[in-house]
């Protein structure tokens, strides 16, 4: 089975990997401003995201595993490799298995170190949406807030609602299989992986998800990384900055 990926542009191949509950679709917007820069864009869907397959195994080394199968039959070497959050993660243990693939790495807001759960509430929120009553985005998003008060994170979420057929709505995740491993979503690189060729970090001001003390363990990692921090940006760096993001990106990727 072969990811779903949104291909566009002509150029050297650019893939980009979303965060844990999103898509590439999210990426939609900076993906056509990257595209104008000579790339041909992949936002890929990983496995029990988007409109990518539903399967019971959900691990870093799969999500790697299922990259490569990507590459292979998209014909796809020597890319650029983009990957936020758990899309990091998934991006790291890509270059650090299959270097002979990336031509260069770049890595938003996550580090290659072990992160504790922290999606409780969110899980709890989408699981409760009862789609025999819920019929509109409107109800679902009113239903969700009892659990997720920011509203940003709301749209986000609920990006994944769907018509599963007519006047019915559902979730593009495969939440079960999620939730049943959420904990692999924070699980650490391996402590021998390595990789050589340029790597950059983007991390928001805002965000604590890259810290002073990753700085020691990101080089460990990757010989040829620097860490660059974006203004008035959290988590979500690409969507509360998206200006000095791709310029960052731009700028590391044309040089």
């Amino acid at each position: 089975m072969i990811l779903h990926g949104n291909k566009f542009g002509e150029g050297k191949p650019f893939i980009i990997l979303h965060g844990f509950l999103g898509m590439g679709d999210n990426w939609k917007t900076l993906g056509r401003q990257f595209s104008k820069q000579g790339f041909e864009m992949h936002l890929v869907d990983q496995r029990n995201h988007g409109r990518s397959f539903h399967a019971k195994d959900f691990n870093y080394d799969i999500l790697a595993q299922d990259l490569k199968a990507y590459c292979e039959f998209h014909k796809l070497e020597d890319i650029i490799l983009l990957g936020h959050s758990m899309g990091g993660k998934t991006a790291m243990n890509f270059a650090t298995q299959y270097p002979d693939y990336v031509n260069r790495l770049l890595v938003a807001d996550i580090s290659p170190r072990y992160y504790p759960v922290h999606h409780d509430p969110i899980l709890e929120g989408l699981t409760s949406l009862n789609f025999s009553e819920i019929s509109t985005r409107g109800e679902a998003d009113k239903a969700l807030a009892n659990y997720v008060t920011e509203v940003g994170t709301r749209l986000f979420l609920l990006k994944n609602l769907h018509w599963v057929e007519k006047g019915k709505l559902g979730l593009r995740i495969n939440l079960p299989i999620l939730k049943e491993n959420v904990s692999e979503v924070g699980e650490a690189l391996s402590s021998h992986a390595t990789f050589f060729k340029p790597t950059l970090f983007l991390r928001g001001d805002k965000s604590e998800y890259i810290g002073p003390t990753d700085e020691s363990i990101i080089h460990r990692h990757f010989t040829d990384a620097e860490i660059q921090t974006v203004s008035n940006a959290g988590h979500w760096l690409h969507a509360e900055n998206p200006k000095d993001f791709y310029n960052a990106v731009v700028q590391f990727i044309n040089i």
